[in-house]
């Protein structure tokens, strides 16, 4: 004979029973989503990848927002993926308060820099500090347009938004959208100018040059080479690294946010301020 305190267990038990099973069925349910989803992530991935130099590697153009719009139009049935844990960098404390001031001009500003003359930029990162040798001699209106838009304070409390690790070795930095959507971000100052410096360029470790969206198009987006890599003649080479190629090496060594190796840096790189200064 059940008593009544052994048929309340033994309805209790069952109904735990059945409540794990609904629990491993979801799980195993989930899985095979994430499964589904990563698998057509990968697709895109290799179907982009395999194109990246044909469509330029370093687009600064509004790619990604087309890419945002469709994925907001499409229908969503499965919930979104847990975002990527940042995690603290060696070196890397907080950025400085402040945004950037998000100003735009509608022309490239007028020459104001001396071909003839030394310039040097000052990066100074949450990470450390990076000082480059412009090139005004081979890229002038490069040199003046980064000369202006220091001026302008246009760069401090910017984000390096890209970071790539394998084939090609950068940190991008320069949008101040940090749109970091691959290939590029959307950020610019509202003007383009000319490519320069292109006959026979490479991109040894401690090159600086211009990310672009194709021929002619280049605006406030560069990248930061911080080990020999071999990219077509196509990005404005317009400075070297004289200072503090270790910090974006470091800034390297800690690989993406998202895992991948073309991504979000895993450090938070931010310009406190970058300046630019004769002599």
């Amino acid at each position: 004979m059940v008593s009544s305190e052994q048929r309340r267990r033994q309805l209790a038990r069952e109904k735990y029973e059945r409540q794990m099973e609904r629990r491993v069925e979801m799980a195993a349910a989930r899985k095979r989503r994430n499964t589904i989803m990563g698998a057509s992530l990968a697709v895109v991935v290799l179907a982009g990848g395999g194109t990246l130099f044909a469509t330029g590697a370093f687009n600064s153009d509004d790619k990604g927002k087309s890419a945002a719009n469709s994925a907001q139009a499409a229908p969503t049935q499965a919930a979104e993926p847990t975002a990527p844990t940042r995690k603290p960098v060696e070196g890397c404390t907080d950025p400085a308060p402040g945004a950037p001031n998000g100003k735009k001009w509608q022309a490239e500003p007028a020459m104001s820099v001396d071909p003839a003359g030394s310039y040097t930029m000052t990066m100074d990162t949450n990470c450390g500090k990076v000082t480059i040798a412009l090139d005004a001699a081979k890229a002038p209106h490069t040199v003046n347009s980064f000369s202006f838009l220091a001026g302008e304070k246009y760069f401090d409390h910017t984000k390096c938004h890209r970071l790539t690790t394998s084939d090609i070795f950068v940190l991008q930095c320069g949008d101040p959208t940090a749109s970091a959507t691959v290939p590029g971000g959307a950020g610019d100052p509202g003007y383009k100018f000319a490519d320069e410096n292109l006959t026979g360029a490479t991109y040894p470790a401690g090159t600086v040059a211009m990310a672009n969206s194709g021929p002619g198009t280049n605006g406030s987006q560069f990248f930061l080479v911080y080990k020999d890599t071999p990219l077509p003649p196509k990005y404005t080479p317009f400075g070297k690294i004289t200072g503090g190629l270790d910090v974006v090496q470091k800034i390297a060594a800690a690989g993406t946010l998202e895992g991948g190796t073309d991504g979000h840096p895993m450090a938070d790189v931010t310009l406190n301020a970058l300046t630019v200064s004769k002599g």
